[in-house]
């Protein structure tokens, strides 16, 4: 079902897709099914066409098995609920739970002391917004082709992979944690009356703290769980061991029923051949039997229970807690993902798009600013999408699926130009391919040193409760970390006195990561560890980086973050205690916020280019126009680096070479001529070259004689 022409064997796939599917979704399960989502065999990535969603009752049944396996284990717990494209259902708490979370990715691994700056330390997050973002990041990695956690998140987003193994390149999503931002331009909203057109913003981006899970019914995503019962929100550094910990343990019960298939789960996949992980704990783990679990209108009066969560279940803080609401029907218009209008692809594609509450495509192909025409953007898009249904997925099952992809295309503005995919992508690649897009246009262009130069500082929260937090920044006591220094330690790093600002150097993704990394070259930790290379310079050295304190990547939307969790909580005006400081929220530009004090977190001067922030991984190019100037971007996400990489790289020049409007960066600009030339650097990190593409040896299904499909480009 997976081989196919997409000039017309496709059509013949999704048909037969449909019966498979029907026959596959239903039937007993025997006892290797228990606790998993209704259907003994999973689906392919067209199951849903038959709209397929979570009831109020089902998420009313997951929350209640959830704190029933909280009670047997005397561990009080905050339980969260979303749809797959980010709608929140429901957020529960037990009386007892934690009700902020501390953020902390614990010791260095290198000297053994704590991490402090960036987010890392913060104490003041409500445990809600810990748990929106859990089940975000399990909901928005997982598919019909793949189900993946927040336990793998924390796999694949850690400065070597795996974790803990010295001298190994970056996690493939490494950086991806600063994505999905409440501040974003292209995520949605709540607007006030329930679940609606997705994909939706997570509080403080993707997660890598166990015990998020993805939900399955009739053998499609429909949504995801999280937990927390442990007061942290952090990581684990140690794959190699079976941890118990407590927030997966009950997010485990609270799956019961929606378990994703065990032959999609992340456990039987690998990348770069190595398995990744799905949970460490399972059904034969618990404290409690889920099929036992007391209805949800019977769960202890004494409980908190159901959370009015300002911004993602309530539009005003004076609102009550929301009933428990029903999901959304993935692929249907009103989650904001449907398939495109025949009119504007071949339906031959099976592509997809995304509308708003109106039905109407928030991303049609336009012209831009620059040069690119509304029909460059056509063919990009349609390209992309072709090449993807040709190509072999590296993270999805069956073995032999095609490439499920998001792609988007963006003008010398950083506007968005147009948006499609592939009916079964992950929901993480919406934002993630604008950020794509976006940074590769930026660090490719003339003016990213000026406007860089131009932010104000990060002002680092630090330690502390709330109004020690508030306190100290309102004395101008926190830590500030300015923007300029990163655009001169790039200067110094290659000897580049007009680097950034001349527009002489084209920029990939792959490249902005190989500069980012707390190791320079990438994955080079030192002999056994302990005597580490210099970090990138757009990076945070070792000692002060972790996840939640990366360097540029973090310190440009940091601002916009913090300004966003002051409106959520909402903190007293010192002025005026019985006001909020905000009653409006984050802007949909996540640059140019100042500190608190200077400004009291007014937006100053954005960078609009960048206004969803920097990605640092594989799948986004520059497009230039026949003459060699800069004109827009490209972003791809989907199923695997490599994928990410050659599948827009090709596109831009397939539609190149037919209508002669645009190309690839010239070779003698591309990054990869690059070596850095800082005198202080040890000789092996003076002898490599910065990466652009990297491509897979023989990707398409339909043609495998046809390798290297990037030589020549």
């Amino acid at each position: 079902m997976s081989l196919w022409d997409p000039r017309g064997i496709r059509a013949f796939a999704v048909a037969a897709g449909a019966l498979l599917c029907l026959a596959a979704c239903s039937g007993d399960r025997n006892d290797s099914q228990r606790g998993i989502g209704a259907g003994p065999e999973p689906c392919d990535g067209s199951c849903q066409d038959t709209p397929t969603q979570l009831s109020s009752g089902d998420v009313g049944r997951i929350i209640a098995q959830g704190v029933q396996e909280a009670e047997a284990r005397s561990m009080p717990a905050t339980i969260g609920v979303v749809d797959r494209v980010g709608n929140v259902l429901a957020i529960y708490r037990m009386d007892g739970a934690p009700e902020t979370i501390r953020i902390t990715s614990g010791p260095e691994p290198i000297t053994g002391a704590p991490v402090t700056g960036g987010l890392d330390g913060v104490e003041i997050v409500a445990s809600e917004l810990g748990v929106i973002s859990k089940a975000l990041t399990a909901a928005y990695f997982s598919s019909e082709g793949n189900a993946f956690t927040t336990r793998t998140a924390n796999q694949i987003i850690q400065e070597n992979f795996n974790p803990g193994e010295f001298n190994t390149p970056g996690g493939p999503l490494f950086g991806v944690q600063i994505s999905q931002l409440p501040c974003s331009d292209i995520s949605q909203r709540f607007d006030g009356s329930g679940p609606s057109p997705g994909p939706h913003r997570a509080p403080i981006g993707f997660a890598a703290d166990p015990g998020g899970l993805p939900l399955y019914k009739n053998g499609t995503l429909v949504g995801a769980v999280s937990v927390i019962a442990d007061g942290e929100y952090s990581l684990d550094k140690t794959i190699t061991d079976n941890d118990r910990n407590v927030d997966e343990l009950v997010a485990t019960a609270a799956s019961f029923g929606f378990g994703a298939p065990r032959n999609r789960r992340a456990d039987v996949i690998t990348v770069e051949g190595k398995t990744l992980r799905f949970a460490d704990v399972d059904f034969g783990d618990l404290a409690s039997d889920p099929e036992q679990a007391p209805a949800f209108g019977a769960l202890d009066p004494a409980d908190p229970g159901l959370l009015a969560v300002l911004g993602y279940t309530v539009d005003d803080p004076a609102d009550p807690p929301p009933p428990l609401r029903a999901g959304t029907a993935f692929g249907q218009p009103e989650s904001g993902v449907r398939p495109a209008d025949p009119a504007l692809f071949d339906p031959a594609l099976d592509a997809f798009v995304l509308v708003d509450d109106a039905n109407n495509n928030r991303f049609p192909p336009t012209a831009g600013v620059g040069g690119l025409s509304a029909d460059d953007v056509q063919r990009l898009l349609a390209d992309s999408i072709s090449l993807a249904n040709r190509s072999r997925s590296q993270v999805r099952k069956p073995l032999g699926s095609s490439a499920g992809i998001h792609v988007t295309v963006v003008d010398i503005n950083g506007d968005v130009l147009g948006m499609a995919r592939t009916r079964d992508a992950l929901i993480d690649a919406v934002d993630v391919t604008t950020q794509k897009a976006r940074t590769a246009l930026t660090l490719s262009a003339d003016f990213a040193a000026d406007r860089l130069n131009s932010l104000p500082p990060a002002g680092y929260l630090g330690e502390g409760d709330l109004n020690t937090v508030v306190q100290r920044a309102l004395n101008d006591d926190q830590a500030e970390s300015e923007i300029p220094p990163y655009v001169q330690a790039y200067r110094d790093f290659f000897d580049l006195p007009q680097g950034l600002a001349d527009g002489n150097i084209a920029f990939s993704t792959r490249a902005v990561g190989n500069i980012s990394r707390p190791f320079y070259p990438d994955g080079q930790n030192g002999a056994g560890g302990v005597n580490p290379q210099p970090e990138g310079p757009l990076s945070k050295p070792p000692g002060e980086w972790s996840i939640f304190s990366t360097g540029l990547e973090l310190d440009l939307v940091y601002n916009a973050v913090v300004r966003h969790l002051v409106y959520v909580l909402q903190v007293p005006n010192p002025g005026n205690p019985a006001q909020p400081l905000f009653d409006t929220d984050v802007a949909r530009n996540c640059t140019g916020y100042s500190s608190i004090p200077d400004g009291l977190l007014a937006q100053t001067d954005a960078f609009s280019e960048l206004r969803n922030g920097l990605t640092l991984f594989a799948g986004g190019f520059p497009i230039y126009d026949g003459s060699g100037e800069l004109i827009g971007a490209i972003g791809l996400s989907g199923d695997g680096l490599e994928q990410d990489d050659f599948l827009p790289f090709l596109a831009v020049d397939r539609v190149g070479k037919e209508t002669g409007n645009l190309q690839n960066a010239p070779r003698e600009i591309r990054a990869d001529v690059l070596q850095a030339k800082d005198p202080g650097l040890p000789p092996d990190a003076r002898e490599v070259n910065l990466r652009w593409v990297i491509c897979p040896q023989s990707p398409f299904l339909d043609d495998p004689t046809e390798q290297e499909v990037c030589n020549d480009l």
